[in-house]
Protein backbone atom coordinates (compact mmCIF):
# COMPACT_ATOMS: atom_id res chain seq x y z
CA UNK A 1 0.00 0.00 0.00
CA UNK A 2 1.15 3.56 -0.94
CA UNK A 3 0.93 6.55 0.20
CA UNK A 4 -0.75 8.84 -1.47
CA UNK A 5 0.63 12.97 -0.32
CA UNK A 6 -1.95 15.73 -0.93
CA UNK A 7 -0.11 18.92 -1.85
CA UNK A 8 -2.53 21.19 0.60
CA UNK A 9 -2.29 25.10 -0.69
CA UNK A 10 -0.89 27.58 1.90
CA UNK A 11 -3.31 29.98 3.27
CA UNK A 12 -1.02 32.97 1.55
CA UNK A 13 -1.99 31.28 -1.75
CA UNK A 14 -5.58 30.74 -1.34
CA UNK A 15 -5.35 34.75 -0.40
CA UNK A 16 -3.39 35.79 -3.01
CA UNK A 17 -5.41 33.99 -5.64
CA UNK A 18 -8.80 35.68 -3.92
CA UNK A 19 -7.35 39.39 -4.23
CA UNK A 20 -6.46 38.53 -7.79
CA UNK A 21 -9.60 37.76 -8.42
CA UNK A 22 -11.53 40.60 -6.65
CA UNK A 23 -9.45 42.72 -8.54
CA UNK A 24 -10.49 41.34 -11.70
CA UNK A 25 -14.05 41.48 -10.72
CA UNK A 26 -13.64 45.28 -9.14
CA UNK A 27 -12.00 46.44 -12.67
CA UNK A 28 -13.71 44.36 -15.18
CA UNK A 29 -17.10 44.79 -13.95
CA UNK A 30 -17.53 47.18 -10.85
CA UNK A 31 -15.55 50.23 -12.15
CA UNK A 32 -16.93 50.12 -15.70
CA UNK A 33 -20.30 50.84 -14.22
CA UNK A 34 -19.24 53.52 -11.99
CA UNK A 35 -17.52 55.36 -14.36
CA UNK A 36 -20.56 55.49 -16.68
CA UNK A 37 -22.57 56.45 -13.69
CA UNK A 38 -20.83 59.42 -12.63
CA UNK A 39 -20.41 60.27 -16.14
CA UNK A 40 -24.15 60.05 -16.92
CA UNK A 41 -25.24 61.79 -13.80
CA UNK A 42 -22.82 64.65 -14.66
CA UNK A 43 -23.83 65.11 -18.19
CA UNK A 44 -27.77 65.19 -16.81
CA UNK A 45 -27.11 67.37 -14.57
CA UNK A 46 -25.30 69.93 -16.64
CA UNK A 47 -28.22 69.67 -19.51
CA UNK A 48 -30.35 70.34 -17.09
CA UNK A 49 -32.20 66.55 -18.26
CA UNK A 50 -31.58 65.55 -14.34
CA UNK A 51 -33.74 68.32 -12.83
CA UNK A 52 -36.83 67.49 -15.41
CA UNK A 53 -36.45 63.80 -14.37
CA UNK A 54 -37.04 65.36 -10.38
CA UNK A 55 -39.63 66.97 -11.00
CA UNK A 56 -41.45 64.10 -13.17
CA UNK A 57 -40.61 61.79 -10.45
CA UNK A 58 -41.38 63.61 -7.35
CA UNK A 59 -44.85 62.83 -6.87
CA UNK A 60 -44.22 59.08 -6.89
CA UNK A 61 -40.81 58.73 -4.89
CA UNK A 62 -42.08 61.57 -2.39
CA UNK A 63 -44.40 58.31 -1.20
CA UNK A 64 -41.55 56.67 -0.11
CA UNK A 65 -39.61 59.82 1.06
CA UNK A 66 -37.02 60.03 -1.59
CA UNK A 67 -36.47 63.13 -3.83
CA UNK A 68 -37.73 62.80 -7.67
CA UNK A 69 -34.01 62.29 -9.13
CA UNK A 70 -33.59 58.93 -6.94
CA UNK A 71 -35.84 57.58 -9.33
CA UNK A 72 -32.73 57.69 -11.94
CA UNK A 73 -30.94 55.20 -9.28
CA UNK A 74 -33.79 52.62 -9.52
CA UNK A 75 -33.61 53.16 -13.47
CA UNK A 76 -29.86 51.78 -13.55
CA UNK A 77 -30.26 49.44 -10.94
CA UNK A 78 -32.64 47.94 -13.11
CA UNK A 79 -30.33 47.83 -15.89
CA UNK A 80 -27.43 46.57 -13.66
CA UNK A 81 -26.57 46.64 -9.81
CA UNK A 82 -23.14 48.52 -10.23
CA UNK A 83 -25.07 50.78 -12.46
CA UNK A 84 -27.28 51.64 -9.57
CA UNK A 85 -24.68 52.03 -7.18
CA UNK A 86 -22.66 53.94 -9.41
CA UNK A 87 -26.12 57.18 -9.51
CA UNK A 88 -26.59 56.87 -6.10
CA UNK A 89 -23.17 57.20 -5.21
CA UNK A 90 -22.35 60.15 -7.87
CA UNK A 91 -26.27 61.74 -6.59
CA UNK A 92 -24.82 61.45 -3.07
CA UNK A 93 -21.66 63.08 -4.15
CA UNK A 94 -23.78 66.06 -5.43
CA UNK A 95 -25.96 66.46 -2.29
CA UNK A 96 -28.85 65.08 -4.13
CA UNK A 97 -29.63 62.22 -2.00
CA UNK A 98 -27.99 61.14 1.45
CA UNK A 99 -27.29 58.31 3.10
CA UNK A 100 -30.96 57.79 4.62
CA UNK A 101 -32.02 58.20 1.10
CA UNK A 102 -29.44 55.47 0.05
CA UNK A 103 -30.27 53.06 3.26
CA UNK A 104 -34.13 53.10 1.80
CA UNK A 105 -33.36 52.54 -1.88
CA UNK A 106 -30.00 50.15 -2.11
CA UNK A 107 -32.78 46.87 -1.12
CA UNK A 108 -34.60 48.26 -3.95
CA UNK A 109 -31.26 48.18 -6.27
CA UNK A 110 -30.26 44.35 -5.21
CA UNK A 111 -33.92 42.84 -5.43
CA UNK A 112 -34.58 44.28 -9.09
CA UNK A 113 -31.19 44.71 -9.98
CA UNK A 114 -29.43 44.15 -13.84
CA UNK A 115 -33.29 43.37 -14.94
CA UNK A 116 -31.90 43.75 -18.61
CA UNK A 117 -29.60 41.29 -18.50
CA UNK A 118 -31.86 38.81 -17.05
CA UNK A 119 -34.47 39.13 -19.55
CA UNK A 120 -31.91 37.23 -22.53
CA UNK A 121 -31.09 34.46 -20.37
CA UNK A 122 -34.69 34.11 -19.25
CA UNK A 123 -35.74 33.91 -22.65
CA UNK A 124 -32.52 32.28 -24.45
CA UNK A 125 -31.05 30.26 -21.73
CA UNK A 126 -34.07 28.68 -19.77
CA UNK A 127 -36.11 29.03 -22.84
CA UNK A 128 -39.28 30.51 -21.11
CA UNK A 129 -41.85 31.55 -23.30
CA UNK A 130 -42.29 34.89 -24.34
CA UNK A 131 -45.80 35.02 -22.95
CA UNK A 132 -44.07 34.75 -19.20
CA UNK A 133 -41.53 37.38 -19.85
CA UNK A 134 -44.01 40.24 -18.72
CA UNK A 135 -44.71 38.84 -15.18
CA UNK A 136 -41.25 37.44 -15.21
CA UNK A 137 -39.96 40.96 -15.30
CA UNK A 138 -42.85 42.37 -13.57
CA UNK A 139 -41.89 40.85 -9.86
CA UNK A 140 -38.99 42.15 -8.99
CA UNK A 141 -39.47 45.89 -9.39
CA UNK A 142 -42.74 45.27 -7.71
CA UNK A 143 -40.96 43.86 -4.85
CA UNK A 144 -38.14 46.25 -5.26
CA UNK A 145 -41.24 49.12 -4.67
CA UNK A 146 -42.54 47.23 -1.68
CA UNK A 147 -39.23 47.72 -0.15
CA UNK A 148 -39.02 50.97 -0.45
CA UNK A 149 -42.25 51.21 1.57
CA UNK A 150 -40.48 48.70 4.31
CA UNK A 151 -37.15 50.73 4.31
CA UNK A 152 -38.70 53.82 4.95
CA UNK A 153 -41.09 52.42 7.83
CA UNK A 154 -37.78 51.38 9.31
CA UNK A 155 -35.62 54.44 8.75
CA UNK A 156 -38.94 56.41 10.33
CA UNK A 157 -39.29 53.83 13.35
CA UNK A 158 -35.46 54.36 13.89
CA UNK A 159 -36.02 58.04 14.37
CA UNK A 160 -33.85 58.89 11.47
Amino acid sequence: MSATTVNKPMITDIFVQGAQRGWGIATRSILPYMVMAFVLIQAFKVSGLLEYIGILFEPVMNLFGLPGESAMILMAGWMSIGGGVGVGVALFEQGIVNGLDLSVIAPAIFIMGGQLGYMGRCLGTIGIQGKMLFTIMAIPPVIALISLVVMRAIVSGMGL
